[in-house]
């Protein structure tokens, strides 16, 4: 017997969200053994990249709602990971920035989160790696 939906398995489409689903799903079961969840994996990843950093500038920079920002903020600053502090360049704003406790979890999640993706890719060659990395950043609409 062939494999249900011929029609829909040959679409890049559903075969990039099927890939897409896969990588999630091992991406955030890597991170939940570190005590993450995905979106504040994120939001760490940006303020370590970004911070200090105003609220709505990391929110706008990872395209999250505010509402959603604020209550992961709330969850990794009461474990620790992030502090919220007037913004010296504007008082009226908070500023966020990584903790110590925050930047050591950020780098095992890192290190579980490219592990994860390790698998995902474990079927390809190095050099397929590399060229499917570069056709997804030129269909992505990404700049890499």
């Amino acid at each position: 017997m062939s494999a249900p939906l011929p029609g829909i398995r040959t679409l890049p489409s559903w075969l990039l969200g099927r890939a897409a689903a896969r990588g999630r799903a091992l991406v955030a079961e890597a991170l939940a053994a570190e005590g993450m969840k995905m979106w504040h994996h994120v939001v760490l990843s940006a303020v370590a990249d970004l911070g200090p950093v105003a609220q709505a500038e990391l929110g706008r920079s990872i395209q999250l709602d505010p509402k959603d920002l604020v209550g992961i903020l709330n969850d990794l600053q009461s474990g620790g990971l992030v502090v919220r502090e007037p913004d010296p360049k504007d008082r009226r704003k908070n500023a966020v920035s990584l903790t110590g406790e925050g930047a050591r979890l950020l780098k095992r999640c890192e290190k579980a989160a490219r592990a994860a993706n390790d698998a995902l890719l474990a079927p390809l060659a190095a050099a397929e790696r590399d060229q499917f990395m570069s056709l997804l950043i030129r269909i992505s609409g990404t700049d890499g």
